[in-house]
């Protein structure tokens, strides 16, 4: 209020988000922090990606079939790159990065990481014009990585601010390379969970129907793979498992959802040793909780270069409880078991077959883990405690707190 007793409205925060592109997963992120009343929100793309650049790794390229743009400010930057593309470092060159920052005048800037040219090149025109800096990245503690790569790791995040912890081995990765606790915020990795509870309970009732047209068997439990089917999610070794449990006498099946290089190599696999398998093929986000609906557990056997995991979330949220590798970066968070799910240890194939016969001769206590498992993640997993930890952020920052 001022002298006069005229109230003077307080200048919001004005914030700086910087992506490669637009992510499912973080728009409704984008949409909370857009309609906080004390930010003045705005984010930046270095790419907008054609069917072909969004399909790397999936083995078909498409566009996500849910509104990715609205509901918050965004401006595309000029990108420079001979060859735009989010497969690479350089896909993404957008040198004009000082330029728009000099005319927005940031009050702060988050950064989703630094895989990127592009968000490296906004680091240092954040250090250069002296912006504050906030990063929201995937790394964590449970990749092996030589001496040298720690060393650069501690010296690179030396240049931000603070941290928005997605989990707790994002954590342990800044408390190793020296980030005091302070300093760190919690940030967790969410889906739009409301979204897919909501379609799940909506499909309930067609499950029969679902699992007969991906031909599932009625009195098998049916086991999930969502996602690429790359290398480092290991599909190959839940059909392995598959096959040992089916051999123990489970009655076991996996629906596989996704495509990718290993799609043809899963398929020969199938054949030569006849597992009970259905291949769905990649489906959208208005389709995968059809995938849900149908399944009774989720399993990602990947390894490391899984930092988290957004199909646990999702498969959570859908009232499905989930097997994974201890290499997966969410299993820290997500995992409780006998509670939510259960671990076994990544590249063990005989361990994964062991729980695929566990899971499978209990039904009805799947269905059980898996309620626990929603409940889980839509109280702990939101958007509402990533806005809110991202807010503590850009107060502690804008106020010169250390």
């Amino acid at each position: 209020m001022s002298g006069t007793g005229v109230m003077v409205q307080e200048r919001r925060i004005r914030v700086a988000l910087f992506a490669t592109h637009p992510i499912q997963y973080h728009i409704p992120w984008f949409q909370w922090l857009a309609a906080a009343p004390e930010l003045d929100f705005k984010v930046f793309f270095g790419l907008l990606p054609d069917a072909a650049q969004q399909g790397v790794g999936f083995g078909v390229g498409f566009q996500w079939d849910i509104p990715l743009l609205d509901g918050y400010r965004w401006e595309l930057l000029p990108n420079v790159a001979k060859a735009p593309s989010l497969g690479t470092f350089g896909g993404c060159d957008t040198p004009e990065v000082g330029r728009v920052l000099r005319d927005w005048r940031p009050d702060v800037a988050i950064l989703t990481g630094w895989n990127s040219k592009m968000l490296v090149q906004a680091w240092w025109a954040c250090i250069r014009l002296g912006i504050p800096r906030i990063v929201r990245g995937e790394s964590n503690h449970l990749a092996p990585r030589p001496a040298w790569k720690r060393f650069g790791h501690r010296m690179w995040l030396k240049g931000f601010d603070r941290f928005l912890a997605i989990g707790r081995a994002n954590q342990a990765f800044y408390r190793e390379a020296g980030i005091p606790a302070e300093r760190i915020h919690d940030c967790p990795y969410f889906i739009d969970n409301r979204r897919f509870a909501i379609a799940a309970a909506e499909l309930h009732s067609c499950r029969d129907e679902l699992r007969q047209d991906w031909g599932i068997p009625a009195e098998a439990v049916c086991f999930l793979f969502s996602g690429k089917l790359i290398p480092k999610k290991h599909p190959l070794d839940l059909l392995h498992a598959l096959g040992q449990a089916i051999r123990s006498g489970a009655r076991a099946h996996v629906l596989m959802a996704g495509s990718g290089e290993l799609l043809e190599p899963a398929r020969a696999l199938m054949e030569r040793e006849r597992l009970s398998v259905s291949f769905a093929g990649f489906l959208n986000q208005s389709e995968i909780v059809r995938a849900y609906v149908a399944a009774d557990c989720l399993v990602l056997p990947s390894d490391t270069g899984e930092t988290w995991g957004l199909v646990v979330n999702e498969a959570m949220a859908c009232g499905l409880p989930a097997i994974v590798s201890d290499q997966v970066g969410c299993g820290l968070d997500l995992i409780r078991e006998g509670e939510t799910g259960g671990l076994f240890p990544m590249g063990d194939v005989a361990a994964l077959g062991a729980r695929l016969v566990e899971f499978a001769a209990d039904p009805a206590r799947l269905s059980v883990l898996g309620e626990r498992a929603r409940r889980r993640v839509l109280a702990d997993y939101s958007v509402e405690r990533a806005g809110e930890g991202t807010l503590a952020a850009v107060r502690a920052v804008t106020r010169g707190e250390q």
